[in-house]
């Protein structure tokens, strides 16, 4: 009788054990967060109204102005030089980058449901960092190559060869890829399990970690010294370049000569400090909320109004593009 008894509360036992972990189970798959709302950048229907037409304005100046670019860079073979070949490339990451962010955006304008998949989310977040720290990381060979072209003019097409032009460019491909890969990989294996309002406009890495239902104080830190100080370091890799190119300057003897090289660099200087500076506000800084609510209208600079602004600068202060361009349409109008 006592065994019987006995096997009797160990089977109890057991079966208590089970339901416990089925409970617990279902707490979990209750709690579990399977999608995200976005707070988007205002609450209030006239601004929304206002803030669509405006953004949607900048991201058809983007989509334009870029593709236009592209088109330039590739047909004409007065452009088939590093320089153009590189901002080819800047045109393609502008497209990229906005479209990762700005339409998704421009819905939720119109939208009362703010609503994206945990796996959306995370894509959103992995794609933004990824072209947005490959197109950083171009702007800084950009620097370089405006270096080689006013400091050694006579080698520039032999020093900035096609191959060498190609490397560099896979090289901020894959640097930006790493880069993402790391806080993607880090911010996906957290537990995320309410509240579920990301205080942005798009899943960015910085709102997302502070919904975590665990320390996030080790991934804070890595979004501040891998992010922040990627910035930081390839802006001040792009302002090195600049303190030799104004040296070589000065060695220029006529005023014109240094009007025309400088002219060549100076669309370069406003890209960099457009983007640059935004980047190093945002992830350098702190993670309040008010501090958050500053980074959804410095988030707006760097993926709505700068690459839009981008190939304004580049075409109204180049003379090859301007001239490309006045070619292209004496060529149509005659057609």
């Amino acid at each position: 009788m006592f065994q019987e008894s006995e096997t009797t509360n160990h089977q109890l036992l057991i079966v208590t054990v089970l339901l416990d972990f089925s409970c617990s189970r279902d707490i979990i798959n209750q709690t579990s967060v399977e999608e995200f709302i976005l707070v988007g950048f205002t609450d209030l229907l006239e601004l929304q109204v206002m803030f669509f037409g405006l953004f949607f304005m900048f991201f058809l100046l983007n989509i334009i102005g870029n593709i236009s670019i592209l088109w330039f860079v590739t047909f004409d073979l007065s452009l088939h030089t590093p320089m153009y070949f590189f901002l080819g490339n800047l045109a393609f990451f502008d497209i990229s980058f906005s479209s990762v962010t700005v339409p998704k955006m421009l819905c939720d304008f119109l939208s009362q449901q703010k609503t994206i998949s945990f796996g959306g989310c995370i894509a959103q977040m992995h794609f933004f960092h990824f072209l947005g720290s490959s197109e950083v990381t171009l702007l800084t060979i950009m620097s370089y190559d405006r270096l080689v072209a006013i400091s050694n003019p006579l080698r520039y097409s032999v020093i900035m060869n096609r191959k060498l032009c190609v490397c560099l460019v896979i090289a901020s491909y894959i640097t930006g890829f790493l880069h993402s890969l790391l806080h993607t990989l880090l911010t996906a294996e957290l537990p995320f399990c309410g509240p579920n309002k990301v205080n942005h406009f798009f899943c960015d890495v910085k709102p997302v970690l502070i919904l975590a239902c665990t320390d996030i104080a080790l991934n804070l830190k890595l979004l501040t010294m891998v992010t922040g100080y990627l910035a930081t370091t390839s802006f001040l890799l792009t302002l090195f370049p600049y303190i030799l190119i104004s040296k070589s300057l000065l060695k220029i003897q006529t005023v014109q000569g240094r009007k025309r090289a400088f002219s060549t660099c100076s669309s370069h200087l406003m890209v960099v400090s457009l983007l640059f500076g935004t980047a190093m506000f945002t992830y350098l800084g702190p993670s309040s909320r008010d501090i958050l609510d500053y980074d959804r209208v410095v988030a707006v600079l760097f993926t709505v109004i700068t690459p839009a602004l981008n190939p304004v600068i580049y075409t109204l202060r180049n003379k090859d593009m301007k001239k490309a361009m006045k070619k292209s349409i004496q060529k149509w109008l005659k057609s």
